[in-house]
């Protein structure tokens, strides 16, 4: 068998041992198709074969609704086709059919499988295959889309990074140089700033031309030029950045500490510094200060219209070439800011009015999308407080301020354009508050007697975030929360069980179910049928192996680093969670443009059917992710 020899010289077949070769040899057939003709069709069920191509060439070729054929792929020599249905048990999702006369090896289902679970590198191969195939789908519908280049500059901040524009290797002095020695080198450079370092290179301190002016030159004694040292005047232990943080990152958090020069760092050594003044050569028309806008507003009303400028950067986000999952971690970065200096304006406002901060530690969370970074243009509120376990006789003065600070900041986001939280997942809702000693109790009861409203709840909660205020308060329910369920696991079975109660949205012959209610009628929920899937599977995995990360990318890491699962399968899913981000994003955009409110809905034959063909396949890793999840976690308690 001629195809043999080729089929044990290439990917996944090549370093496998002999027995194999024999195997192949003893239960696999070869034929000879001639040319245009159909192996098997779109939505046909399975052969039962993979089909290994030894001379020849096929077409992979998918049916519109209309009936017209569109080419999708080519498989050539060497290559294989017709896998899907022998790993993920689904009839085909597209035809194939040969360009001219074929010879294939044509190896058995049950014969692929057991070699697959001897020698994992096979599954593995295909599966990145298929990952493969999700990524090209994903790459071509976002080079597809319609760009609008006049918007690229507004993009620019959050695509440079600081190592793009920082001035490298800065001038450094040691904190012995006098003041006049600091001056004759900023006057010779032409520079605003010197940095001090120890013997070690450590950066130390800061000196700038205002630390000059306002620290020296204006003392009546001359002579201090010449005598005072850096380390005596110089701004000790200041700020700096990371060159892999982005533009945006660094010009916000200047703005929020009021500062100038900024070093940049990189293993504690100096590679570079920036100045506001290299920010702002790279300033677009609207959106580089927009999260600094954010910090320095004096009203909600302005946090308002900061608001409804996100979409533009959202628009200018969505037609680069970049990943749009950091696309969403940048506008819930931009989130975060606002929902922030709102706490910020309305606690100022309390104070000036008279009441009376009961000067106790505190923290306001952010939980939910919001609290996973994953936040899109109309995100509800899904925040609440938590506070240190103070004193029974500060009780009625901590109710006093932050009750009504709670109804204030409520009222004041959902004016901002957060809309009220439907299920009351809201700092004005008692619930949502507690000193530590109290979330403790509630979350157990949570994990310890899991009704289902109950359930709804933590999987809200457990995706906080600290927005303002004392994290560590935070962190301690974190690890309680890990605690508390490795003692009781029975918990995340019960959070699978409701979860697991709604699929998704295919039909037959792999046609898309859209819904039948009157308010949605004819669409289908992207984030509903589709990526909450993956976010609740990833966190039951989380709190399952006793670790924790905020989004759900950093989740699947972590997965990854605990062997739970493989990487070609984390990436799998990273694709199918990047893609529907994009179609929400993109779908939200639309519906601002067009005055609707945002939302996760769309009517998925109206996408062009490179997208409806994405689609699919981001439903069918989500799909499968969900069966997987459902098996594992049924196994905890023996079913």
């Amino acid at each position: 068998m001629p195809v043999l020899n080729h089929i044990k010289n290439v990917e996944p077949f090549k370093n496998l041992p002999e027995e194999i070769s024999e195997l192949l040899r003893d239960k696999c057939k070869s034929k000879t198709y001639p040319e245009n003709h159909i192996v098997f069709s779109q939505y046909d069920e399975p052969t039962g074969y993979l089909y290994f191509i030894d001379k020849g060439l096929v077409e992979i070729f998918s049916e519109t609704n209309e009936g017209v054929e569109i080419a999708v792929d080519y498989r050539s020599e060497g290559e294989y086709f017709g896998w899907t249905p022998i790993f993920a048990s689904e009839n085909y999702s597209a035809g194939a059919r040969t360009l001219k006369e074929t010879e294939c090896l044509l190896i058995p289902k049950e014969l692929i499988l057991e070699i697959a679970r001897k020698y994992p590198i096979v599954s593995n191969y295909f599966n990145k295959a298929a990952f493969s195939r999700i990524r090209k789908l994903y790459k071509e519908v976002v080079k597809s889309h319609d760009i609008d280049h006049s918007i690229h500059t507004d993009a620019y901040p959050f695509q440079k990074k600081v190592s793009e524009i920082m001035t490298p290797e800065p001038v450094a002095v040691s904190p012995e140089t006098t003041a006049g020695e600091i001056a004759a080198i900023m006057t010779e450079k032409g520079i605003s700033s010197v940095l001090i370092y120890d013997d070690s290179e450590n950066l130390t301190g800061i000196v700038t031309e205002r630390d000059l002016v306002t620290k020296i030159m204006a003392r009546e004694d001359d002579k201090c030029l010449k005598t005072i040292k850096a380390k005596e005047f110089m701004t000790n232990d200041p700020y700096y950045v990371n060159s892999n943080e982005y533009m945006y990152e660094a010009a916000a958090f200047m703005l929020r500490h009021n500062i100038r020069h900024l070093p940049v760092l990189n293993n504690n050594k100096i590679t570079g510094i920036i100045s506001i003044r290299d920010l702002m050569r790279f300033r677009s028309q609207k959106s580089v200060f927009l999260v600094g806008k954010a910090k320095e507003a004096n009203s909600v009303e302005n946090l308002k219209r900061i608001k409804e400028e996100i979409v533009s950067i959202a628009k200018a986000l969505l037609v680069e070439n970049r990943s749009h999952v950091e696309t969403m971690e940048i506008i819930s970065y931009i989130h975060h800011n606002i929902i922030r200096r709102c706490f910020e304006l309305i606690y100022d406002e309390m104070i000036k009015e008279g009441y009376k901060d009961p000067e106790i530690n505190y923290c306001f969370m952010i939980m939910g999308s919001g609290g996973r970074k994953e936040m899109l243009l109309g995100p509800d509120q899904d925040n609440g407080l938590i506070f240190e376990n103070y004193p029974k006789e500060k009780e009625q003065q901590v109710l006093d301020f932050f009750i009504p600070l709670s109804e204030r900041l409520t009222k004041a986001l959902a004016y901002i354009g957060y809309p009220l939280c439907k299920g009351g997942v809201m700092v004005s809702n008692p619930k949502w508050r507690g000193n530590l000693d109290e979330w403790k109790d509630r979350v157990a009861l949570w994990i310890k007697t899991p009704e289902p409203q109950r359930v709804r709840y933590s999987s809200i909660f457990f995706d906080f975030f600290p927005l303002i205020g004392d994290s560590t308060l935070l962190n301690n329910l974190k690890n309680f929360i890990l605690k508390t369920i490795q003692d009781d696991m029975l918990f995340l079975y019960q959070m699978m069980q409701l979860d697991f109660k709604h699929k998704v949205p295919f039909g037959f012959l792999g046609r898309f179910v859209t819904s039948t209610e009157e308010e949605h009628k004819g669409k289908l929920s992207v984030k509903e049928n589709g990526s909450i899937f993956i976010v609740d599977c990833v966190r039951m995995y989380m709190l399952k192996h006793n670790t924790y990360a905020n989004t759900t990318l950093e989740r699947l890491d972590k997965l990854v680093e605990k062997k739970v699962f493989n990487k070609a399968t984390a990436e799998h899913i990273k694709a199918a969670f990047e893609y529907f981000t994009y179609i929400r994003l993109k779908n939200e955009i639309k519906l601002i443009e067009q005055g609707k409110k945002p939302d996760h809905y769309l009517d998925p034959y109206e996408l062009p059917k490179n997208e409806q063909e994405l689609l699919k396949e981001a439903f069918k890793v989500a799909d499968k992710l969900q069966d997987s999840t459902k098996r594992h976690f049924s196994k905890i308690i023996g079913m």
